[in-house]
């Protein structure tokens, strides 16, 4: 809930106006965003559990760690885009 209403604030300050917020500007925020936030953390973990051994009543289960880098590119990408589209997304034709 706070990250979203950071994104609304920053929108809103962006665009200069409370209701001229469109897809195409959130959508860039949100990308600028997670860039950062990639660029920052660099990798995630998660816990994914694994049925090992099934005998009648008996289930043993092991727990994994599963870790997933963010490469700096894509950071780095998704900072250059979201720039891009809030700069030229809202131009018309």
């Amino acid at each position: 809930m706070h990250a979203a209403a950071s994104v609304l604030l920053l929108a809103r300050f962006l665009t200069g106006k409370e209701n001229d917020l469109n897809a195409v500007k959130l959508i860039a925020i949100a990308l600028i965003a997670a860039g950062f936030i990639g660029l920052a953390y660099g990798s995630f973990s998660y816990t994914k559990d694994t049925n090992e051994v099934k005998l009648g009543p008996i289930e043993l289960t092991v727990k994994e760690k599963q870790t997933v880098n963010i490469p700096v590119w894509a950071g780095v990408g998704a900072i250059v885009v979201g720039g891009l589209l809030l700069a030229f997304g809202n131009t018309k034709r």
